[in-house]
């Protein structure tokens, strides 16, 4: 069975209780399960990981270049997370850069991405619904 990556960033691993009028009161597991509800028709599964440590992302990306794509929320990383862009930048497939926030319409040290030029593609600002219309994107990008 195929595998599609899901990572989640620093602080995700609270989502339903981090700032619920930002975040929304999904949890990471209720976006998993919708995740893996759009990918199903596929055959494909989801590997879902989050970690508050950078490095463990990086293992977490370098371990997985088996799977199919990838859904990446790297939080705050989007920042200054650069040797996650070096793991990003080796991924051997299509990968999409989603944030819960629209994180233009919030404080300007949010307004670039280290990430997004790498990725395939970006969804910002949509909430929970932003993994399911990345997981959208990946069906169409990745050959059947």
């Amino acid at each position: 069975m195929s595998r599609l990556l899901l990572v989640n960033g620093p602080n995700l691993g609270i989502l339903g209780r981090r700032e619920p009028e930002v975040y929304g009161t999904d949890t990471l597991t209720d976006i998993k399960e919708a995740v893996a509800k759009e990918v199903a028709g596929r055959g494909w599964e989801v590997v879902s990981v989050q970690h508050n440590g950078e490095g463990e992302l990086v293992d977490a990306i370098e371990a997985h270049y088996d799977t199919v794509g990838a859904i990446v929320n790297p939080g705050a990383l989007m920042m200054a997370g650069w040797s996650l862009r070096d793991a990003l930048a080796s991924y051997p497939r299509p990968w999409i850069e989603v944030h819960l926030s629209n994180v233009w319409a919030r404080e300007s040290f949010r307004h670039e991405s280290v990430l997004a030029p790498l990725a395939t593609g970006l969804v910002v600002g949509l909430g929970a619904l932003g993994y399911r219309l990345a997981a959208q994107a990946l069906l169409a990008k990745v050959p059947a």
